[in-house]
Formats: structure tokens, sequence, C-alpha cells
């Protein structure tokens, strides 16, 4: 899967969270300092390019809406993390976080049960 930027990532927030939406809405969710009207416009055209968006006429304009589901991307960024920082071990990526202190005892415990509950 495709990786996105940090604006077009932005924008798939914004459309994962509405459903579906023109650029003005989009724009109308950005936040401050937001960025010019055709600069949505754009980022939204690269997302149609890149398969993340399609649309749907409506009058004189286009209605934009997600084909990739958030999860799935989120999905496939963890992984891609996972295997290009952690040499693709999960275990390896949660023991960095434990050791950063960014992760306390209790929200490892609920990681763990999560994970039990699974298998």
């Amino acid at each position: 899967m495709k990786q996105l930027t940090k604006t077009e990532e932005e924008v798939m927030q914004i459309l994962w969270d509405l459903g579906e939406a023109n650029v003005a809405s989009i724009l109308d969710k950005m936040p401050e300092p937001k960025p010019a009207y055709n600069t949505v416009s754009t980022i939204v055209r690269i997302l149609e390019t890149k398969e993340f968006v399609d649309y749907k006429k409506e009058g004189r304009g286009h209605i934009y809406f997600p084909k990739v589901k958030k999860e799935t991307y989120s999905s496939a960024s963890m992984n891609k993390m996972v295997n290009d920082y952690f040499n693709g071990s999960f275990k390896s990526m949660v023991s960095f976080f434990v050791k950063k202190k960014d992760m306390s005892v209790t929200e490892l415990e609920a990681i763990l049960k999560e994970i039990n509950k699974d298998t």
C-alpha cells in the first residue's frame, strides 16, 4: 500500500471522520492556518490518483469518499513502522515504548489482555 504524506493523511482523517465531503467541507474541518481551497483540491486529486479516494458527481461539483478503510491503512502503516524501525518485531516496539516510559504498566497490562483475548 502506498504511503501518504502528512497532509494527505490529514485530509484522509477528515474524510474517514465525515464519510464523504466536498472540498469546501474538508477545508472547513482543517485547523488554522487553513490552506488555500486549490491546495486542498489538489491533495484530494492526488489521493484519487493514489486510489485512496473516489468521488460521485453532485451538481457541478464532486463529493469525495474514502476507498481505503482507516483500519486497513492503519494496519499497513503500523506494519511498515515495525518492519522499518524494529526489524519486524512487535516485541521490540513495545519494549522501546516501555523503556522510554511512554507506556505505563497499566497500559501494558491492557495490551496483554487484548492479545490474550484474541488468541
